[in-house]
């Protein structure tokens, strides 16, 4: 997207902090979710997740093969028990930045997790790039990576939260234009990089005049995601930077949080191992994050132009089929992709999953 076509996903991000809820505030800690890199008995777990209410309560879903007992601790105590598979709801848990959860298992390696969502008040979507299981059963960590929405909205109380959390990094995916009208905020001391994903595109000048041409317009703006200049060198920057970064967190952002940087996540989990399946669902969740904000401009405009603008506000498999589509026509695999157009070769790509991966 660019200039008008943008104007969509920024009026979007504008309303958001206002029409979206943001749920309980979780508890926080980075320094212990890490894990030792030794090698240990292998991670049992094949699902597990951590989903907080706006009660302040967290329910906790799991499943673990090979193993007969289950013991889930928060902030150091067992909060609950279970058999290999199981789902618990936790209560009365202390307020803080954000809640982890250790979930051990009676043969194997634990697994540490939280929710995914980081409730601030600025942004809708806010999320942990990790907490997903590879092909190979290992699990990409939590607390590391992050991807968002627009944060010129941030509030005091939020860069003092991101500080704690240590984003150190934040690549910023937006164009010079959007940079400009609303420029991000950063926590203190971190570093702030500009990553034009779009930089010296001459697409998408106007907006489009039908849903079929909005829904055209998104499939293209994916496909130059992957191999326009703007595209490779921003992303290629994004990727440097996870690499080389050994004081994580990093961030990567965009307007709605939701295309340049759903594309940098799906290349991001795509490289560790993640499913196919489960790229999609973390992609498609943007519209669950979004949908209150959407539904809200849509709701303002005449039924005509809420047509068109809704294939803009949108996520769909299609857009993200697009990228992948793009990646094969142009690069024939995506290693080779990773390879030739980010810069990523196997020993660097070895290296990123050694650092981000636990099991």
């Amino acid at each position: 997207m660019k200039k008008a076509l943008l104007a969509a996903t920024a009026v979007a991000s504008a309303l958001t902090a206002s029409l979206v809820a943001a749920p309980a505030t979780a508890a926080s800690a980075h320094d212990g979710h890490r894990h030792d890199r030794h090698d240990r008995p292998a991670i049992p777990f094949t699902e597990a997740t951590v989903t907080a209410g706006a009660d302040g309560s967290y329910t906790l879903t799991w499943n673990a093969k090979g193993t007969a007992r289950v013991a889930i601790k928060a902030n150091g105590k067992v909060v609950a028990k279970g058999g290999a598979q199981g789902r618990a709801v936790v209560k009365g848990l202390p307020a803080a930045d954000r809640q982890w959860f250790d979930f051990t298992p009676q043969r194997g390696r634990r697994l540490r997790l939280a929710d995914r969502l980081i409730a601030l008040e600025g942004t809708a979507n806010f999320r942990d790039a990790g907490g997903y299981r590879t092909t190979g059963g290992q699990w990409v960590k939590m607390g590391e990576i992050y991807r968002s929405d627009a944060l010129n909205k941030l509030t005091p109380n939020d860069l003092a939260k991101l500080q704690r959390l240590r984003v150190k990094t934040v690549f910023d995916l937006r164009m010079q234009d959007e940079r400009t009208k609303d420029a991000d905020r950063v926590p203190a001391g971190a570093r702030y990089v500009v990553a034009d994903v779009f930089a010296g595109s001459p697409s998408f000048q106007t907006l489009p005049k039908s849903p079929d041409e909005a829904v055209k317009s998104m499939i293209d703006a994916e496909k130059t995601m992957v191999s326009g200049d703007g595209g490779k060198k921003a992303y290629t920057r994004v990727f440097e930077g996870i690499g080389t970064d050994r004081d994580r967190s990093v961030l990567f952002h965009c307007t709605a949080g939701k295309d340049r940087t759903g594309w940098a996540n799906a290349t991001l989990l795509t490289a560790l191992g993640v499913p196919q399946e489960t790229v999609m669902a973390d992609y498609l969740a943007s519209n669950d994050y979004r949908k209150a904000a959407n539904e809200a401009i849509l709701s303002h405009l005449p039924a005509a132009q809420a047509a068109v603008y809704k294939p803009l506000l949108d996520v769909r498999p299609a857009y993200l089929n697009s990228g992948y589509d793009e990646v094969k026509a142009t690069y024939g695999t995506f290693d080779r992709y990773l390879k030739d157009g980010l810069g990523i070769d196997a020993r660097e790509l070895k290296e990123l999953k050694r650092d981000l991966l636990v099991g």
